[in-house]
């Protein structure tokens, strides 16, 4: 029996220590389940009992099943390129494929064929309802109920990349090492190995639906390939231990792992909420788990965009120039 001190997370609290025969055992009892984190002494974090041989190969538990309709994912390569406005480029050898969002496409390379399909491309083999049903969950987080999928069908390599639609960075994500699930902004997925399922994931708590920013629906990605997500601004990963407490602005939340709680709470004080200029909730993220953030939420760059902008009312400041010092000449050659 091994002498290694295990500990376990489940829904934000840790427990422990135990040995593997005792934990072993608890995951066959179903006290816990293999997608929960475990740690122990000599490993760099806490991990998905999944990954770890001591109880995913033991044979006593089996490892959770994939998602309804999904199929083992294509596996791809890619690079992706640029700094401030990214795009990544897909390595597709013959039969391989990848799916992404309509109009996300940069170029595609010699026998790239591209086909518009029902849903996430990621049970294609099933029924016409299978597939309704998954262009009704894209409807839901407000995507089309169409996307592509881009199928290498000549010989040898080719590339198909997809751009990032405004300033930030591509974030790649390899599924597997992730529990097989990552939950997202609904607007952050970019493309992804075919055989990864995008559908929704229901914020189980009415405040979060109602104050959350996100609303009730956020998407998920399933599976076990890779996928890409985008954010703006600079990316920020931060590891939160068992009951760690994380507080962010609600706009600046890109993904996070299945087992990290979010909530919403609201600002301390009535003052700090009006003159604060943050708004009145933010979200509470509780370990344990990966969360990614941005510094740039699209939300924030749209809003002050619109508000410089003629229609909202903003003006031209002329930005040092003497146009701009004089008060208004500027404006009056231009129809302002």
């Amino acid at each position: 029996m091994s002498e290694k001190q295990w500990y376990v997370a489940k829904n934000g609290q840790s427990f422990g220590p135990m040995s593997e025969d005792e934990l072993r055992q608890a995951f066959a009892g179903g006290t816990y389940a293999l997608s929960d984190h475990v740690f122990c002494e000599g490993l760099p974090g806490w991990v998905p009992a999944s990954s770890r041989p001591e109880f995913s190969g033991s044979g006593s538990v089996a490892p959770p099943p994939p998602p309804s309709g999904a199929q083992k994912a294509d596996e791809i390569d890619y690079e992706i390129f640029g700094h401030e406005m990214q795009f990544v480029e897909i390595e597709l050898d013959p039969g391989e494929s990848v799916v992404a969002e309509a109009g996300g496409m940069m170029y595609m390379g010699q026998g790239v064929q591209m086909n518009t399909i029902f849903g996430d491309g990621s049970g294609q083999q099933g029924s016409f309802m299978d597939k309704l049903v998954g262009a009704g969950k894209r409807m839901l987080t407000g995507e089309s109920l169409f996307m592509t999928v881009f199928t290498h069908q000549g010989s040898g390599k080719s590339h198909v990349a997809f751009a990032s639609p405004y300033p930030g960075k591509i974030i790649p994500m390899q599924l597997s090492e992730h529990g097989g699930k990552i939950v997202c902004q609904k607007d952050a997925f970019l493309c992804a190995a075919k055989g990864v399922a995008i559908g929704i994931a229901f914020q189980k708590k009415i405040g979060v639906g109602l104050f959350g920013g996100e609303g009730f629906i956020m998407q998920k990605l399933e599976g076990d390939g890779m996928a890409f997500v985008h954010a703006g601004g600079t990316i920020v990963e931060r590891e939160l231990g068992p009951g760690e407490v994380l507080r962010v602005d609600t706009g600046c939340i890109v993904a996070l792992e299945q087992h990290v709680g979010y909530d919403i709470e609201m600002v301390g004080g009535v003052k700090s909420a009006i003159f604060g200029g943050e708004g009145f909730f933010f979200a509470k993220l509780t370990g344990p788990g990966k969360v990614w953030l941005q510094s740039l939420p699209f939300s924030r760059l749209a809003g002050r965009i619109w508000r410089a902008a003629p229609q909202a009312g903003g003006k031209d400041k002329g930005e040092g120039s003497v146009l701009g010092q004089l008060g208004g000449i500027g404006g009056f050659f231009d129809g302002n």
